[in-house]
């Protein structure tokens, strides 16, 4: 008789980080899966708010675990989602202790400065510690937009100086920069007296009183505690 042919093993049912999370949101088994999807989110330029907020409510329940270097990529992360409120979120689930290491506390120190509107203060920051954001691919381009949405909820025309310093781009640089948004986004340049240039936004209902009067919806709250954050 011959052998019996050996059994084939089935190959493992694959899940998606999303269905891990929400079948296994408290099971500590799945810290690497979620570990390795933040890294996923960084060399991707992908986001998930949820998934990182699980995977730090697990490490709380598994402190000794704790990977400092996905923490700060997750911060970075939720810094880069700005003006949504993901840094404080997530900073609400970092353990008070952790917060102290300087690499938070920058990381803290730079959201402070965006929230406020502070961006000269946020790039010089930022410039000492490129091993903290340069990391994470995308960052540099997703705080300047960021920029651009702060600018346009209170002006129409911006300064060329006032736009260069909040995107941290200056001469060549920042007419490439111009050109684009003019062919695609519906920016305009005016010659100011002498050689100043203004940089003309597109209108919206938080920049123009027309639109903001026809508007059925008032400026969020979330717009105004962001520009005037209430000191404790």
């Amino acid at each position: 008789m011959g052998r019996e042919a050996p059994k084939q093993q089935q190959p493992p049912v694959a899940y998606t980080v999303e269905q891990l999370v929400a079948v296994n949101r408290y099971n500590p088994d799945i810290l690497p899966d979620l570990e390795n999807y933040v890294n996923e989110q960084v060399s991707s330029q992908t986001y998930s708010l949820d998934a990182n907020l699980c995977l730090l409510r697990l490490y709380q329940f598994e402190p000794e675990k704790m990977s400092s270097q996905i923490v700060a990529r997750i911060l970075v992360k939720a810094l880069m989602a700005m003006p949504a409120p993901d840094f404080s979120l997530c900073l609400f689930l970092i353990p008070e202790r952790v917060q102290m290491e300087e690499q938070f506390k920058t990381l803290i120190v730079l959201s402070h400065y965006l929230e406020t509107g502070r961006f000269r203060q946020f790039w010089d920051e930022a410039a000492k510690n490129r091993h903290i954001v340069e990391a994470v691919p995308g960052f540099e381009q997703a705080v300047q937009g960021y920029a651009i949405h702060v600018l346009s909820l209170t002006y129409q025309k911006v300064p060329r100086a006032v736009l260069a310093e909040a995107i941290n781009i200056e001469g060549l640089s920042l007419d490439k920069f111009l050109e684009h948004q003019v062919a695609n986004y519906g920016w305009a340049i005016e010659k100011t007296q002498g050689k100043g240039q203004l940089i003309v936004l597109p209108k919206n209902e938080f920049n123009d009183p027309v639109l903001k009067k026809n508007s059925s919806d008032s400026v969020p709250l979330e717009h105004i505690t962001r520009i005037f954050p209430i000191l404790s």
